[in-house]
């Protein structure tokens, strides 16, 4: 077997390098942003995101999507700006995230639905960007078997390369930025998907 430096000598001489010699610097970046209308945009995150999409054409309409949808279920809801300006969290048997973490983990353990916002949503490849924190904890969304997202249209985002151009550095703001693509599917070794194991069964962005 060849030792340590042997092999650094083989990789080197692939690579036509020698010892000592500096790394060259690396390519520069590429980000391409296409220039899509909004239109365009919310068309293709609807077809791309594996949940369900409901474009309300007013405030008024997305409430009653939303109310639609958490009737009948506990619901915990983050305290994110935009929920609380159109009143999603004064919908009946809906209950705002609270601040002792125990006890937030209970009730989204116990809930029957997560309601939230989200920081963007991407058309391609139709997936919410969520920046957690405390005004929208991640457990929220990841926990109750039901997810119901609600968003501006002006937050969603032609691709990743507009994500990262926009956020280029997501560890400043947050310490966890969660891409939801729809509800969680998980396949096993013989290839059987399960929806639900590892997050909601249930996925709903609504865009306004």
């Amino acid at each position: 077997m060849p030792d340590r430096e042997q092999v650094l000598s083989n990789v080197r001489s692939a690579l036509g390098r020698r010892v000592g010699q500096p790394a060259p610097d690396p390519p520069p970046s590429r980000i391409v942003v296409p220039q899509w209308s909004r239109e365009e945009r919310i068309r293709r995150f609807s077809n791309n995101f594996r949940g369900e999409t409901f474009v309300a054409p007013s405030a008024d309409e997305a409430r009653d999507f939303v109310a639609e949808k958490i009737d009948g279920y506990e619901t915990i809801a983050s305290k994110d700006e935009f929920l609380c300006e159109l009143g999603l969290v004064n919908l009946p048997d809906v209950r705002v995230n609270v601040d002792d973490p125990h006890e937030l983990r209970v009730l989204c353990a116990t809930a029957g639905a997560g309601l939230t916002g989200a920081t963007y949503a991407i058309a391609d490849p139709g997936a919410l960007a969520v920046l957690a924190g405390n005004e929208e904890e991640r457990l929220i969304s990841l926990l109750p078997p039901r997810h119901v997202a609600v968003l501006p249209a002006h937050r969603v985002l032609t691709s990743l390369d507009e994500l990262f151009a926009v956020l280029p550095d997501p560890a400043l703001e947050s310490s966890s930025l969660v891409l939801i693509g729809g509800p969680s599917r998980t396949g096993d070794i013989e290839m059987s998907l399960t929806l639900g194991v590892h997050g909601p069964r249930e996925v709903y962005v609504v865009i306004i």
